[in-house]
């Protein structure tokens, strides 16, 4: 992997993070309504997991899990 390569994906990672925070937040706050919308919160936790799994995903390309 290229250093190009690894900024690009080291920018995208904390896009990434800084997405599923906001969706963190999002999501208590329809929680906290009196009358919550449960589609709308099932479809944001759908997403933010999806969000989780890539961020993983990046996290293992940039750090791998070398055992030896």
């Amino acid at each position: 992997m290229t250093e190009r390569e690894e900024e690009e994906l080291r920018q995208m990672l904390g896009t990434l993070k800084q997405e599923h925070r906001d969706l963190d937040a999002a999501i208590s706050a329809l929680e906290a309504m009196p009358m919550p919308d449960h589609l709308q919160i099932k479809r944001l936790k759908k997403k933010k997991l999806h969000l989780r799994d890539r961020i993983q995903e990046i996290d293992d390309l940039l750090f791998p899990d070398i055992t030896a």
